[in-house]
């Protein structure tokens, strides 16, 4: 495999924001009780800006780790946002000026030129279903609504004078935490404190909703014998095998060490049953477009065909050479007369282990000996370059 996709592809682009993420809410949570900074900057850095250090970090890697999720997916919209995070992050522990923020600041530094370098990879937009805008709507409106309203009425309430306390109390009042400092004096904010409530537990409900929607869908996939959008968006560099057949089967064995690999099978009892041995599936007809760009055809180093259906393999390599013209496909034809066939699908080798086999079989049986043997080379030459890899 080549290096540089395994120390500057997409598994590296997310994993590097992924360790500043958890650096930078230790570094936070350490630098929490501080009220300033030491060292060189401690007369530099204006008394606010020290005074906020100490937890700053915190919240800016939880805000890395919700980018980390959109990696995930490759969308763009992630990618900016933690293209705008890391420097912050550099920043944060060049502020916090202690020894525990050396490898933030290292890392956040790192992490960047990585993040340039694979800006291609993470090119999807958010999706969006109207339930999740829903959610998100009624939730936006309950916090605006009950801010404006707690503002406008500060009169009727006590310990509220500003915009950041209306705001404050919306939140404890919708999210059902209710401290008590903050409590209606009147009727009227009474009455209006109810309808907070109401409103804001509502929308908060809705938004846990749609948040638990993609996790049970993520479930009901496993299930089925699907892969998660998110592990499909992991693979590169790796083998598509087109179907699922009795000739299948020792493939898979032999992928399993070698490299990573997704099987794309319409058939959902073999997809589950694959499932539960832990290999990469996708309920689909590989014939198609969609499965295929799912499974990352245009990343993959190459696909292989082997069914035992020499014409649902030949559609499946069609589809595939279209997709990615570079692709190294080969397939297994299961009669001879389907060699040249598949070769013109698009096939850039085209195997017949019938054939190959039923003349090894033959000819030992006509007498000619190290037939057997012959197997036994090709056996030998393959753990020989295993030994040199």
């Amino acid at each position: 495999m080549d290096w540089s996709r395994e120390w500057l592809g997409t598994r590296a682009t997310i994993l590097l924001p992924t360790l500043v993420a958890v650096l930078s809410f230790a570094t936070g949570v350490v630098n929490i009780g501080v009220t300033g900074i030491e060292g060189p900057l401690a007369d530099v850095v204006p008394r606010s800006i020290q005074r906020t250090a100490g937890f700053t970090g915190a919240l800016t890697g939880f805000s890395l780790l919700l980018g980390v999720v959109g990696l995930r997916r490759r969308l763009r919209v992630a990618w900016y946002l933690i293209v705008v995070l890391l420097p912050v992050s550099a920043l944060q522990g060049v502020v916090q000026s202690s020894a525990v923020s050396v490898p933030l600041v290292v890392l956040s530094l790192v992490s960047l030129p990585v993040l340039l370098l694979n800006r291609r990879r993470f090119d999807r937009s958010v999706d969006l279903s109207t339930a999740q805008l829903a959610a998100g709507a009624a939730l936006l409106g309950a916090l605006v609504y009950g801010t404006v309203g707690t503002y406008a009425l500060r009169e009727d309430f006590n310990n509220v004078s500003s915009l950041t306390d209306a705001f404050y109390y919306t939140l404890v009042t919708a999210s059902t935490v209710g401290y008590g400092d903050i409590t209606p004096t009147t009727e009227q904010a009474t009455l209006f404190a109810m309808s907070v409530v109401v409103l804001g537990t509502a929308s908060f409900a809705i938004a846990l909703g749609s948040l638990l929607g993609p996790a049970i869908e993520k479930r009901l996939s496993e299930a089925l014998g699907n892969m998660t959008d998110a592990q499909l968006d992991l693979l590169e560099n790796h083998v598509v095998v087109l179907g699922y057949g009795d000739l299948t089967e020792p493939i898979l064995e032999e992928l399993v060490d070698a490299t990573d690999f997704v099987v794309i099978t319409p058939d959902s009892e073999t997809a589950a049953r694959l499932q539960q041995r832990d290999i990469a599936v996708l309920t689909a007809d590989p014939s198609d477009e969609e499965p295929l760009r799912r499974a990352g055809i245009e990343d993959a180093r190459a696909a292989v065909a082997a069914t035992n259906d020499d014409a649902q393999d030949a559609l499946s390599i069609l589809t595939a050479h279209s997709l990615n013209p570079d692709l190294n496909i080969v397939a297994a034809a299961t009669e001879r007369e389907n060699i040249e066939k598949l070769r013109r699908a698009g096939a850039s080798t085209v195997i017949s282990p019938a054939l190959i086999g039923g003349h090894l079989l033959v000819q030992s049986a006509l007498g000619r000996e190290g037939m057997e043997n012959i197997a036994d080379h090709l056996l030998d030459i393959e753990r020989e370059d295993d030994a040199d890899i």
